[in-house]
């Protein structure tokens, strides 16, 4: 996929591409989020994640796209991509405790769907708990034209994605 360089902010934060060299940070990266942010972007707590949930999230190929926002060398936040489902592709995002309420999750999103476009895909679809205010708010300021479906305590969320 396109835009596979790094783009530091002046907050010290890089996001770029995931590496499967990034398997500690990742999975330090996990256990450092709290049960409630666990919860809200997988939907159950983690526990102890396995090599294999890390190798998942770390999955780069034709149809899966992952990007790290990394300050230092330590990761705080994590967006990946898949391609199929309802939408031409599914996102997903999580950020640090400590990070979010910063941008953080919107940087991350506008540019893992930059390069989803510059694939091809033209919508976007996305999980959200009900519970989840914060991103639900972003979500309605972001793309004032997105379909949500409540489904199951979940929010269905799909839209077109903006090429710009």
């Amino acid at each position: 996929m396109g835009d596979g360089g790094r783009f530091p902010a002046s907050d010290g934060v890089e996001i770029r591409p995931a590496r499967m060299d990034d398997e500690e940070r990742v999975r330090g990266f996990l256990a450092e989020l709290s049960p409630h942010t666990q919860a809200l972007r997988f939907f159950t707590g983690l526990g102890d994640p396995g090599a294999s949930m890390v190798r998942a999230l770390l999955a780069v190929d034709e149809r899966r796209d992952a990007l790290l926002a990394v300050c230092g060398d330590t990761v705080v936040g994590h967006a990946m991509s898949f391609r199929g489902g309802e939408s031409d592709v599914e996102i997903a995002v999580v950020v640090t405790d400590d990070w979010q309420g910063h941008g953080l999750g919107s940087r991350l999103v506008r540019r893992l769907l930059r390069r989803a476009a510059a694939g091809g895909a033209r919508t976007v679809g996305m999980d959200v708990l009900g519970g989840n205010r914060k991103v639900l708010s972003m979500i309605r300021k972001e793309w004032p034209g997105a379909v949500m479906r409540v489904s199951s305590g979940t929010v269905e969320v799909s839209t077109k994605i903006d090429p710009g």
